[in-house]
């Protein structure tokens, strides 16, 4: 039975406590000539949405933040985004006035060998599409366009490259679940342990010890916060507002004192805010709301990052590496494919079910205008992890790679296995590395 994305992210919402709740308040949204309210997509000319649809406010709620909770975003492949067209230049402006007075014949000429500046900055040398391309070998558009935003991607094509990450004295984990670990897949596997060791050997720090590595089932984070050189902060169905505005990761993993070592920040964040967005969806909250909760989210890693990049906050450097946001049926939306989610029950359906995929698109689009702007790094985890989900063996998929493809989720359908917390830990070296 094919399902819809909706029913997808339905699935998510309620695999963790966490993620059914959703304590949001959104900006005022901007309004269009004739008082409709305008999207955030289509206020940055990035996916035009119906003003009916816009986002305007939403109450608060609370959550258990010890729940696990549901760490992937899933997404609808072949829906297009376009790109805004750059304006043309009015060909009047560049003409020279005919009655403004000449240039004196004797002052110094400029010297035609000399370099000139750039009328505008150098264009990335590859595409995040062109990526994609050569490593499945054809097309492919899962929805985001990341394009847009002109990233600089990395030539391994794992996610951007902003940043020369380099003496890096500290390592911080924040996040979800993803990020902490989750049984079956012992604490050996773990993308934060494999990582962790990697970077010791890297940069010469202090491994973390046996306990860090593994996992405090009552509070759902890391069973000590500090060993050697690492931290982690990151839990169980965390959300973007339990980075800074309604918990303490950052500041906790982060304390002034630590604040002088040069820093790398490592999260996967965002699946839980999803998948809040969602139940909130199938309980019948209007679709204006549901974007401002989206654009919040989003609002809320932002802030984050920001926060970590304030100048002076980190004297000798900071870096930060964060992941999109997956999902687990390689760009299909059959749910069902995965034994858990077919248990579940779950075939509710939005009123607006286009709605919720431009809500998935435009917060991916985000995540990497975010890694743009703030001149840090983004690892392509919903790329990266298509054809590896529970429909990878169908030849129709948009993320097909072939008989034969590893199965990077686990019996959860949500957390990575232990080969996909190994991949995901190469995503994360090689955009460190690069």
């Amino acid at each position: 039975m094919r399902r819809t994305l909706y029913g997808m992210l339905g699935l998510l919402a309620a695999c963790g406590d966490d993620a059914a709740a959703g304590k949001r308040t959104p900006d005022a949204a901007a309004l269009r000539p004739d008082g409709a309210v305008v999207s955030p997509a289509e206020d940055a000319g990035i996916l035009p949405v119906d003003a009916a649809t816009e986002p305007t406010d939403v109450a608060d709620d609370t959550r258990d933040a010890a729940t696990p909770g549901v760490d992937a975003a899933p997404v609808v492949p072949d829906v297009a985004v376009a790109d805004a067209a750059p304006p043309a230049v009015d060909a009047a402006v560049s003409m020279v006035d005919a009655a403004a007075p000449m240039v004196d014949a004797a002052a110094p000429m400029v010297d035609a060998a000399a370099p000139q500046p750039d009328a505008a900055p150098p264009a990335p040398e590859q595409t995040a599409s062109a990526c994609f391309e050569r490593i499945f070998g054809r097309a492919i558009d899962l929805g985001p366009n990341y394009d847009q935003f002109a990233p600089t991607v990395a030539e391994h094509c794992q996610g951007t490259n902003h940043q020369a990450i380099a003496g890096v004295q500290r390592v911080v984990f924040v996040g979800d679940s993803v990020t902490v670990g989750t049984p079956p897949t012992q604490p050996r596997d773990f993308y934060r342990t494999r990582l962790a060791n990697s970077l010791a050997q890297r940069f010469g720090l202090h491994a973390p010890d046996a306990i860090w590595q593994n996992v405090n089932l009552i509070d759902g984070g890391a069973l000590s916060q500090e060993s050697g050189d690492f931290a982690s902060c990151a839990k169980f169905g965390a959300r973007t507002d339990d980075l800074r505005r309604d918990n303490d990761q950052l500041e906790r993993c982060l304390p002034e004192a630590e604040r002088d070592k040069t820093t790398l920040i490592v999260m996967t964040m965002g699946g839980n805010d999803i998948a809040s967005v969602t139940q909130d969806g199938l309980e019948g909250r209007a679709v204006d709301e549901l974007w401002g909760e989206t654009m919040e989210f989003v609002d809320l890693l932002r802030d984050a990052v920001e926060w970590i990049r304030t100048p002076g906050r980190f004297p000798n450097g900071v870096y930060v590496v964060f992941a999109n946001l997956y999902e687990f049926t390689d760009g299909t939306a059959e749910t069902d494919a995965c034994p858990a989610a077919a248990l579940g029950g779950f075939g509710g359906m939005w009123d607006d079910p286009q709605a919720l995929r431009d809500m998935v698109i435009w917060a991916n689009e985000q995540y990497l205008r975010i890694a743009v702007e703030t001149q840090t790094d983004m690892v392509f985890m919903l790329e990266g992890f298509c054809g590896h989900g529970y429909r990878r063996d169908d030849p129709e998929g948009p993320c097909y790679r072939g008989p034969g493809a590893e199965a990077w989720f686990d019996l959860t359908c949500i957390h990575p296995s232990p080969e996909g917390h190994r991949a995901l830990a190469d995503m994360f070296t090689a955009v460190v590395e690069e």
